[in-house]
């Protein structure tokens, strides 16, 4: 750990600017809160100053993160999905060469809608067809999507005009997205072929700004929107998930993968920084304590779903020895 320390310290100076006195985290929309309550969590302890946060997305983050070491550049990255191959190489080729990840939880993507809204239940597949740039046509050839409402998508569903608020292409969100969803619902064999979002109005880019979404559902009644588990929890008085393919967004279905859009989250944290940032190696020790992680923690208050005792016990482990990331 010296070694860390001595290391980090010299490459910190080498960057000719004054270390800061306060972490610097950027990154996902859906972390952000839970990493703002473990800030604030770690702030009234009184050693080091609260943890500056903001929201940029999952990729605007891991961008900002992998640009450097050195104090103009922050010291961990909240992601709604797993670091790439092709953004830990940019990392590297930066000078971002250890990085420690941090599993936290798991969230689930759900869709929801308005209470008054008229769609209890979606698949997949319904999800696919609804908002896919380009469509299998009557001879299954590729076809420009021409579906106006949720009954063209399926005769079972109602005459609901196709409008769906959604994550910018920058946001982790928005990946998960197309695999959980767009990829799951689609039958051509190239999966990167089922991204493609149609751009006719049926799907609005609504920022990095989950609570914007659900602010928009509880104005427009025939509107649906994509956004985490912890924004609908927020928001059960006035909004409702749907179901997908049966299943009913809540903790107990996205804690054991049954609700089909589960997936985990994450904050990776630059090792370089640690013993040069005050308080960062202490701050991760926070972020896997029992007190925030645990099942009765502070961050399942906060609609977190938590990791199970062996998954928190091997996320404690690695952040005790600052076990090296290396994406698959």
């Amino acid at each position: 750990m010296k070694k860390l320390v001595a290391f980090s310290l010299v490459i910190l100076a080498s960057a000719g600017a004054q270390a800061r006195d306060q972490i610097n985290i950027v990154g996902s929309s859906t972390v952000y809160p839970f990493t703002t309550t473990v800030a604030e969590q770690f702030g009234r302890i009184g050693k080091f100053k609260t943890p500056k946060v903001e929201s940029t997305g999952t990729g605007g983050g891991i961008k900002l993160f992998c640009n450097g070491v050195g104090p103009q550049h922050a010291d961990a990255v909240n992601a709604s999905r797993r670091m790439k191959k092709s953004e830990f190489d940019t990392c590297a080729k930066n000078g971002v060469s250890e990085i420690l990840e941090i599993k936290i939880g798991y969230d689930g993507l759900t869709i929801a809608e308005n209470k008054a809204g008229k769609l209890s239940g979606l698949s997949r597949k319904d999800v696919y067809l609804a908002l896919a740039k380009t469509v299998p046509g009557p001879n299954g050839a590729m076809i420009p999507n021409p579906y106006k409402t949720w009954r063209d998508v399926n005769p079972t569903l109602p005459a609901v005009k196709i409008e769906v608020y959604g994550p910018p292409p920058t946001s982790g969100t928005r990946d998960s997205f197309h695999e959980l969803y767009m990829e799951a619902g689609c039958e051509l064999e190239n999966k990167k072929a089922c991204h493609a979002i149609r751009e006719d109005g049926a799907y609005v880019e609504a920022g990095e700004n989950d609570n914007l979404i659900a602010q928009k559902l509880i104005s427009n009644v025939n509107a649906l929107g994509v956004f985490g588990y912890s924004f609908l929890e927020e928001n059960l008085n006035k909004l409702k998930g749907l179901k997908i393919e049966g299943v009913e967004p809540k903790f107990e279905t996205i804690s054991d993968s049954s609700f089909p859009a589960s997936r985990p989250l994450f904050v990776y944290v630059k090792k370089a920084h640690i013993g040069a940032i005050p308080g960062l190696r202490e701050f991760a020790d926070e972020y896997v304590s029992v007190r925030a992680l645990g099942e009765d923690g502070y961050l399942a208050e906060r609609g977190l779903v938590s990791l199970d005792k062996a998954e928190l016990a091997k996320s404690r482990q690695e952040v005790k020895v600052l076990k090296n990331f290396s994406p698959k």
